[in-house]
């Protein structure tokens, strides 16, 4: 029954091949299929700008039509380099004769050789799944990049790749394929909050002067793009004008939908500039724990209420959408875990050097958020004895102790 089974295999194959010979090779669609996906990246920016779908739903959508677009791509431009002459029949003929004898010689061949008869066969679920897992995340950027390299005007390619940079920490690349994006495929709100987005990571938090541009060239072309908004404020907390950074965001929460996954986060940063209290100093009975996670993140990354960052120490930016998304998904363990080691690495580099009265005050910001209240009074009293040559800093520190009700 086995080699009933091969042989019937053994004539498809052959009839496989010779199949086409017999035929006159006909057009191909061309460029349709890529035609099409870059339609419908277009009406991912479209739904996106409108407000239909969130960041996260709109840049998983932008991957996945991205890939089939290179794989469409790279079909196209193997069918203009294939030859364009129709083989003689004379060719068809030796081809034909070829296959009816190589092909059953070749398969038994491989068969006696490798073959197995006796082992059993495995499902293609399991092949599948061999085959896609053995390809690392390297392999596919690898991909990306040769082809970006053969074909450096597929723009499309250039906005799957740039949030893959950024998520991989190779800002300046992520920077570079964001312009290049915009060069090839045009300005939209979302291309420029998104390469400004890629600056602010590149000078590692700082909202610089081209990124601020990029950020308000977004709001000008959209005047809902949330993240472009946050920038904006940001920059202007940055340069030490927290009246108009509290502005831009507290006008950002009123507008804001009830169910915006960064409302919670974005109000607690206004809370922070305006100089009021936290909303809480724990979890509480209507947080979040992804909005707690968020909150502390920002306070061990984000500069202090009323104050620019150091050039020695810039400021981190605060968690997007998108990486409010990314938190949802979490565990609360995988989310707690996460929080703490971005805290505990700054209180490590805090004891190494406690001359940062900023990261003294950001350490003790994170410790409250998150409902430590021992470890902030703790870090309060440490940060008091490494500036203990400094009155006005360790003024500024009892300051955000009282204001934060961590005294008795």
């Amino acid at each position: 029954m086995l080699w009933i089974i091969i042989a019937a295999m053994t004539v498809a194959a052959v009839f496989a091949v010779l199949w086409p010979l017999g035929h006159k090779a006909v057009a191909t669609r061309g460029g349709s299929d890529r035609l099409v996906y870059q339609d419908q990246l277009r009406e991912i920016d479209r739904d996106r700008a409108a407000g239909l779908i969130g960041e996260a739903e709109a840049e998983t959508a932008r991957i996945e039509i991205s890939r089939r677009l290179l794989a469409a791509a790279d079909a196209e431009a193997q069918l203009s380099a294939a030859p364009a002459a129709a083989a003689t029949a004379g060719h068809r003929r030796i081809a034909a004769i070829v296959a009816i004898v190589l092909v059953p010689a070749v398969a038994l061949g491989f068969y006696l050789k490798l073959g197995s008869p006796d082992v059993p066969g495995q499902s293609a679920a399991t092949h599948l799944a061999a085959a896609h897992g053995g390809q690392s995340i390297a392999d596919l950027i690898s991909q990306a990049e040769a082809h970006l390299a053969h074909d450096p005007n597929d723009g499309a390619g250039w906005e799957v790749i740039a949030p893959v940079y950024l998520h991989m920490g190779r800002f300046d690349d992520a920077v570079a394929a964001r312009r290049k994006a915009i060069a090839l495929l045009g300005d939209t709100p979302t291309r420029e909050s998104d390469l400004g987005q890629a600056l602010v990571a590149a000078a590692k938090g700082v909202v610089t002067g081209e990124a601020r541009q990029a950020f308000q060239r977004a709001v000008d072309g959209d005047p809902h793009d949330a993240q472009a908004r946050y920038f904006l404020g940001l920059a202007d907390e940055q340069d030490g004008n927290t009246a108009a950074a509290a502005a831009k965001w507290r006008a950002l929460v009123d507008e804001a939908p009830p169910d915006a996954p960064w409302l919670k986060f974005v109000r607690t940063e206004l809370a922070r500039v305006s100089g009021a209290p936290p909303a809480a100093t724990g979890p509480t009975a209507g947080s979040s724990a992804p909005a707690v996670a968020a909150a502390a993140a920002a306070a061990a990354n984000s500069p202090t209420a009323g104050s620019a960052p150091p050039p020695a120490a810039p400021a981190v930016k605060g968690p997007t959408a998108s990486d409010m998304a990314t938190a949802e998904t979490m565990t609360d363990d995988q989310r707690s875990a996460m929080v703490r080691g971005m805290v505990q690495r700054l209180a490590d580099r805090l004891q190494a050097d406690g001359s940062d009265v900023e990261g003294w005050l950001r350490l003790v910001r994170a410790y409250a958020v998150l409902g430590d209240r021992d470890k902030a009074k703790a870090a309060a009293a440490d940060a008091r004895r490494a500036l203990s040559d400094h009155p006005d800093e360790i003024k500024r520190i009892d300051d955000l102790v009282k204001g934060l009700g961590l005294e008795g």
